[in-house]
């Protein structure tokens, strides 16, 4: 009995005594200062801390692996940049799907749930990249476990709930990183993400264009790209004029010519991915009778003749090669155009990229993602502007689906965003977000038409424009 009533005591005395020691270690480590608790994860250097009231905002480095299934095969840094607010409040990870920003900055689901923001610069892209490059390391695999090893590192400081989100290609690898990954995040909010499952098959666009805006200002834009292409001669010495004072080359793409027509193709579709229908007052009206340089400076604006030179091509390698080897690239037609006013059609990414760089199309990476979002997507946002190209071919939702949708913002090209769906549909969305993140009020849950972002928008803070690629880019 003596010795039954000491074994006892002395469990009681070590339960208590494990029980204070994780009390002074959960104390020690909500103590410690969060930029402390960061570095002191293996792997983790900071860049620099910016200051932001309300917030501690911090760029940093992160090792990983050049394969992540092979990682004894050395390492690069990869940027990371961490919007901070509380370890109380859930996190939104962001990517925009090419370079990080070193601004701070708030997206919109951060903006609603009022939380973190990680936001993670895509492999590849400069500083980002092993060196050497062996290109077959990017894929969307591989961009994907490059995701969860952050989430994984983070996981322990920022323990609440955590979204993933992006636009456009950021939209794309936020649904990318979801199909690898799927017991990571708690919700998903993609923003305008294209997914051309069939990459040979892209008759949507010609749907898509015939019909987008009004007639008039359909007529208008095709009427200053035909123009341009009739006046080919003497606008193609202009760009030469401007390609020498710039300092420009056309290496990449084989020669001036070449990238005179692909900018002026890009015309039209750069006009509604980046306007609304209000900007068709800004086009030329009688397109036959302006003069070279009204089509010269129209163009520019909406397609930037610097975007097919080689240094306008070269910050954006990675994003070509991946469209050329498992995203897809769209082709377009030009029925209100002469057949011989176009001398190569819409070009494929292999002609954005340089030889050296070999490249082969995996046909069955669209069509698994786009089969396990149609039977597999749960708590999954998608949100599209109606008048933006992109969205022509996008993610639907299929009868596995659950407690997920796609929204349309009427009239909005691509920075469409949940504050501009209808009212139904943004309350909705609202609710739906700040519930997967864990942080809906009770009015939210029993209302959902009660919902509203949980933080103030901060016209400095908050990122509302659409976020604009040159050429035609996602």
């Amino acid at each position: 009995m003596r010795k039954a009533l000491r074994w006892l005591l002395a469990l009681m005395v070590l339960i208590g005594t494990l029980s204070t020691a994780g009390t002074a270690t959960a104390a020690t480590a909500a103590d410690t200062d969060i930029k402390d608790r960061l570095l002191a994860i293996p792997g983790m250097s900071l860049i620099e801390e910016k200051p932001y009231a309300g917030y501690r905002f911090f760029v940093l480095n992160y090792t990983q692996p050049i394969d992540h299934r092979h990682p004894s095969e050395g390492t690069f840094q990869q940027r990371i940049t961490i919007l901070h607010k509380d370890v109380s409040r859930p996190t939104v990870f962001y990517t925009s799907g090419y370079n990080v920003s070193t601004t701070p900055g708030r997206r919109e689901p951060t903006q609603i749930v009022d939380g973190n923001q990680v936001s993670l610069e895509y492999r590849f892209f400069t500083p980002s990249r092993p060196a050497p490059a062996d290109w077959s390391k990017l894929d969307i695999w591989q961009a994907a476990s490059d995701q969860h090893r952050v989430y994984e590192a983070l996981k322990p400081v920022y323990t609440h709930r955590w979204i993933a989100t992006g636009g456009s290609k950021g939209g794309m690898t936020a649904t990318y990183y979801e199909r690898f990954y799927p017991h990571d995040m708690d919700g998903v909010v993609a923003y305008v993400a294209p997914n051309d499952v069939v990459n040979d098959e892209d008759s949507a666009y010609d749907r898509f264009f015939a019909t987008v805006g009004t007639k008039e200002c359909r007529d208008r834009l095709e009427a200053v790209q035909r123009e341009a292409l009739v006046r080919r001669e003497p606008l193609e010495r202009k760009y030469e004029q401007f390609a020498a004072a710039g300092g420009y080359t056309f290496t990449t793409i084989g020669g001036l010519d070449r990238a005179y027509e692909a900018v002026v193709l890009d015309y039209v579709w750069g006009f509604w991915q980046y306007s609304l229908l209000s900007d068709c007052g800004t086009v030329p009206a009688d397109a036959a009778h302006a003069t070279d340089q009204q089509i010269w400076d129209s163009v520019d604006t909406i397609s930037g003749f610097s975007a097919y030179t080689d240094q306008g091509l070269e910050t954006y390698t990675p994003y070509y090669y991946q469209a050329g080897t498992q995203l897809g690239a769209p082709t377009i037609h030009f029925p209100y155009i002469e057949k011989p006013l176009i001398r190569y059609g819409y070009q494929p990414p292999r002609n954005f990229v340089p030889r050296s760089i070999p490249m082969r199309f995996q046909p069955w990476a669209m069509r698994d993602v786009d089969t396990w979002v149609r039977h597999h997507a749960r708590h999954m946002l998608f949100v599209y502007g109606q008048n933006d190209p992109w969205g022509a071919e996008r993610f639907r939702l299929g009868a596995g689906a659950r407690d997920s949708y796609v929204f349309t913002a009427p009239g909005l090209n691509h920075g469409a965003n949940v504050a501009g769906l209808v009212a139904d549909q943004k309350t909705l969305a609202t609710a739906r977000i700040l519930d997967w993140a864990g942080v809906a009020p009770a009015a939210v849950r029993t209302d959902p038409s009660a919902a509203r972002p949980l933080a103030r928008y901060d016209a400095r803070l908050d990122r509302r424009d659409v976020e604009r690629e040159p050429a035609l880019r996602p």
